[in-house]
């Protein structure tokens, strides 16, 4: 099964400060057939102005992926954690038990990002949160695990669900293949570029849902980077 989600068809939301584009049931947009996908609950594909932001708030019981694609986010929460985040780089936050947060554009240009919300294995996490850089270059033409809760990943940062985060940069003219393992559902959406999944031609911020699949190859018709989500169930 593949249900190609193209970005005119998400839910958009402007505030102002924030413009969002929503890939599932989120806030005020509903769709009782976006609800999720697999362990997948939210990806939200946001644009922070400057000096602006996300003020304190609280979450319980998600595993908080935030994918920066320009600009860079400020983070700060109730556990003493402070830190920002660049292009390039990815933080997790496991709410788990409860955690209060802000997420904070302070740069002089717009910050752009995914924000992803995958569903833990189990209630009751202690919370946590963490950041690294991944290099660009590690990620040429072939899926690098960013953030994982999966026996064998320990390279990612560390979630509490049985799920992936990955993300690559694909060469104009490249293919890469990717597959999902048995049972798993996969979602995947072009950050930048042009490519074709099997005969499907994505465009810039498009989504793509897949389950049931054998390989599929991803081919770049320009320089390209994607980012895809894979969780058991």
């Amino acid at each position: 099964m593949i249900d190609y989600r193209p970005f005119a068809s998400l839910g958009h939301a402007d505030h102002g400060w924030l413009k969002a584009a929503h890939h599932f049931s989120f806030s005020s947009y509903h769709d009782p057939d976006r609800m999720g996908w697999g362990a997948l609950r939210v990806w939200n594909d946001d644009e922070i102005a400057p000096d602006s932001g996300f003020p304190s708030h609280p979450h319980r019981d998600m595993e908080i992926i935030t994918y920066v694609r320009s600009g860079a986010i400020s983070h700060r929460d109730s556990l003493g954690n402070e830190g920002r985040t660049e292009a390039g780089q990815v933080q997790v936050m496991s709410a788990g038990t409860g955690i209060v947060h802000s997420e904070a554009n302070l740069e002089r240009e717009t910050t752009t990002l995914f924000q992803i919300w995958i569903m833990p294995d189990r209630r009751g996490h202690a919370p946590s949160w963490g950041t690294r850089p991944f290099p660009v270059e590690a990620r040429d033409n072939r899926l690098v695990t960013l953030a994982s809760g999966v026996t064998g990943d320990e390279d990612a940062l560390k979630i509490n669900a049985e799920a992936r985060v990955k993300a690559a940069t694909i060469r104009r003219g490249e293919t890469l293949s990717w597959a999902l393992e048995p049972g798993w559902s996969g979602y995947a959406v072009l950050a930048s570029g042009a490519v074709r999944l099997g005969d499907l031609a994505l465009k810039p911020r498009d989504g793509v849902a897949i389950r049931d699949e054998g390989p599929l190859t991803i081919t770049a018709d320009e320089e390209s980077e994607i980012v895809v989500v894979e969780t058991a169930g």
